[in-house]
C-alpha cells in the first residue's frame, strides 16, 4: 500500500518533486552548502563575515515569507513558486561575480544579491506546502511530503560528493591552488544553473486552487488561529536555531578547527544526507503509530542531544559522525511538522501557517548566522552550538506544554 500510493502520485505531484531534488542537490545540502562558505574565505573573509552573509538571506527569507503567502493567494501559488524558484537563480549566481566587482564594491554585491536568493526561496517554500495541500487527499499527503524530504538529502548526498570534488578537478584545470577562489567559483556557478531546470518543471504543473478535499470534511469559516501561529512559530524559531548554527558554520568550524579538506566535508554531507533518505520515507509510517505530534517532540529532543554531542566531540570524526546524525534527526521530524502544522489550521489558513513556520526558520537561522559569526570570534564554535541545542531543548518543552504531544 506504500508504494502504490507513492507510484500512484499523478503528474503535477512528479514535475513539483523535481524541484526540492535540484535544491538538494544544489543549494540545501549540496554544491552550494559544501563550497560557498569555503568560496567567502578564500576570497579573504573570516567568520563575522561569512554570518553575516548566510543571515541576509535567512533575513530576506523570514521578512519576505508574509508577503510571499499574500503573493501567493493573489497570483497563485504555481506562480508564486515559478517566480521564487527563478530569484533563486540570480540569487546564488550573481554573488560568484563579485569576485571581479572592485575591492570597495565586492562585499555589498555579495549581501545584495544573495538576499535575492533568500527572497526566492521565501515565495518558493511558502507556497509550495500549500499547493502540495491543494491537490493532494488526507491519505496521501503524508507520503508527498514525505518523498519532498527524502529527495532533499538522497540529491545532497550527490551534490555533497560532487561538490567535494569539484574544486580540485577545477583547480587542476585552471592550474590554480585550492586556495584560489578560482577552483570554487565554476562549481558554484553551475549550482545555481542546475536550478533553472526546476523551474521549467514548476511551469509545466497546473496551478490549484485550495479547495477542501472530497476525503476532509468541510469545516465553516474560523477566525485566524493566532494562538497556534504564534506557537508553531516559536517552536520552530527553536528547534530551528541549533540546526541553523550547525548547518551554516559546519564547515567553516572543519576547515579551522580540524583542518578537514572540503571532500571530506563534502563526505559527512554525502553520508549523512543519503542515511537521512530512509529515515524520512518511514515516517507515514511512524506517523500512522504513534502520531505526527509524538514524532515531532521526540525528534526535537533528538535533535538537541546529537546537537549537544557535536559541540562537544573533541576529535573530527566524532565531530563529523554528530553532525551526520543531525541530518537524520531533522529527516524524520521535517515532514511530520510540514504535516501536522497543516492540518492543525483550517484549509484557509494554510499560507499563512506555511508563512509563519517558514519566517521561523528565517528568524533562527538568521539570528544564529548573524550573531554566531561574532560568537566565534570572542568564545569559540563549541559555545555557539551548546547555545543551539539548549534553544532546540527548550522548543520541545513548549511543544509538549502546548499541545501534550
Amino acid at each position: 500500500e506504500y508504494w502504490q500510493r507513492i507510484r500512484a502520485f499523478r503528474r503535477d505531484i512528479r514535475l513539483f518533486l523535481i524541484t526540492p531534488a535540484l535544491i538538494g542537490l544544489t543549494v540545501f545540502g549540496g554544491i552550494y552548502t559544501v563550497l560557498f562558505n569555503l568560496y567567502l574565505v578564500r576570497l579573504g573573509y573570516g567568520p563575522e563575515f561569512v554570518g553575516l552573509v548566510n543571515a541576509s538571506s535567512q533575513f530576506a527569507l523570514a521578512l519576505f515569507a508574509l508577503p510571499a503567502s499574500v503573493v501567493g493567494a493573489r497570483v497563485g501559488a504555481r506562480k508564486a513558486m515559478v517566480a521564487g524558484l527563478s530569484l533563486a537563480v540570480l540569487g546564488n549566481g550573481l554573488p560568484i561575480l563579485a569576485e571581479f566587482a572592485p575591492g570597495a564594491w565586492r562585499a555589498g554585491w555579495i549581501l545584495v544579491t544573495y538576499v535575492t536568493g533568500g527572497l526566492g526561496l521565501a515565495l518558493y517554500f511558502v507556497n509550495s506546502s500549500p499547493w502540495v495541500m491543494s491537490v493532494t487527499t488526507p491519505q496521501e499527503r503524508g507520503h508527498v511530503f514525505s518523498v519532498q524530504a527524502a529527495l532533499w538529502p538522497l540529491a545532497g548526498f550527490v551534490g555533497s560528493l560532487v561538490g567535494g570534488v569539484m574544486p580540485t578537478l577545477f583547480a587542476q584545470a585552471l592550474g590554480v591552488s585550492l586556495d584560489s577562489p578560482a577552483a570554487y567559483r565554476y562549481p558554484l556557478l553551475i549550482a545555481a544553473g542546475l536550478l533553472t531546470i526546476g523551474v521549467g518543471a514548476l511551469w509545466m504543473t497546473q496551478e490549484a486552487a485550495i479547495t477542501v478535499s472530497r476525503d476532509e470534511p468541510a469545516r465553516p469559516p474560523l477566525a485566524v488561529p493566532l494562538g497556534i501561529l504564534l506557537v508553531m512559530g516559536l517552536v520552530g524559531i527553536l528547534r530551528g536555531s541549533g540546526e541553523g548554527a550547525a548547518r551554516t558554520f559546519f564547515n567553516v568550524y572543519m576547515d579551522a578547527e580540524f583542518g578537514v579538506s572540503a571532500a571530506r566535508i563534502g563526505g559527512f554531507l554525502a553520508i549523512g544526507q543519503l542515511m537521512s533518505v530512509p529515515a524520512a520515507l518511514v515516517t507515514p509510517l511512524f506517523a500512522t503509530r504513534w502520531g505526527n505530534d509524538r514524532i515531532i517532540l521526540a525528534g526535537t529532543i533528538g535533535l538537541a542531544l546529537v546537537l549537544a554531542a557535536f559541540a562537544l566531540a573533541a576529535q573530527w570524526l566524532a565531530a563529523g559522525a554528530a553532525f551526520m546524525a543531525m541530518l537524520v534527526v531533522i529527516s524524520i521530524a521535517r515532514p511530520a511538522y510540514m504535516v501536522y502544522s497543516q492540518e492543525i489550521v483550517a484549509p484557509q489558513w494554510h499560507g499563512a501557517m506555511s508563512a509563519a513556520t517558514t519566517m521561523a526558520i528565517g528568524i533562527s537561522w538568521s539570528i544564529m548566522a548573524l550573531g554566531g559569526g561574532y560568537l566565534i570570534v570572542r568564545l569559540g564554535y563549541r559555545p555557539l552550538f551548546l547555545t543551539g541545542a539548549l534553544l532546540t531543548a527548550l522548543g520541545a518543552l513548549i511543544f509538549w506544554r502546548y499541545f501534550g504531544a
